[in-house]
């Protein structure tokens, strides 16, 4: 073999390993990237959640302290289990802030609430007052049920 052809074979070579060495070097960059962005994401999650369960316990602990309306605490209650742990919401006792939610979410809230006619808001207040009274225990039961839950 001709002196020439070696060396271009070895060039070659040398080419091709610097080419591979440059190509796994940057994909372990990505790959390091991507699993530092994975845990930025998932720290940010469970930020989330424990933040959303911390709020659920709030909510509970308020019910249980009759500090607020029994009907806006299970909106809330039942909204934030949707993100944590919706299944909970079809075991008993905690299908009440569900069946609560389904039985009030048609009234007006907020700023609907103020352009409405205050006859019909008396109207649903009465109901809504009703239905809170109908249901004060399993509201209590459950609200003390979700506030010691462990959620982990």
């Amino acid at each position: 073999m001709p002196g020439w052809l070696q060396w271009g074979l070895i060039l070659a070579g040398l080419a091709a390993i610097a080419f591979l060495a440059r190509f796994i070097t940057q994909r372990l960059r990505a790959e390091r990237q991507q699993q530092r962005s994975d845990a930025k994401t998932r720290a940010l999650q469970k930020e989330r959640r424990d933040s959303m369960v911390e709020s659920i316990r709030v909510l509970a602990m308020a019910v249980e302290q009759d500090q607020m309306e029994y009907s806006e605490a299970c909106l809330r209650i039942k909204g934030l289990l949707d993100h944590v742990k919706p299944e909970l919401l079809d075991e008993t006792p905690y299908r009440i802030f569900r069946e609560i939610h389904e039985r009030i979410e048609h009234m007006p809230t907020h700023e609907e609430r103020q352009q409405t006619d205050r006859h019909f808001v008396r109207k649903m207040d009465k109901e809504r007052f009703a239905l809170e009274q109908e249901h004060a225990d399993a509201i209590r039961r459950a609200a003390t049920a979700v506030r010691h839950h462990p959620f982990d």
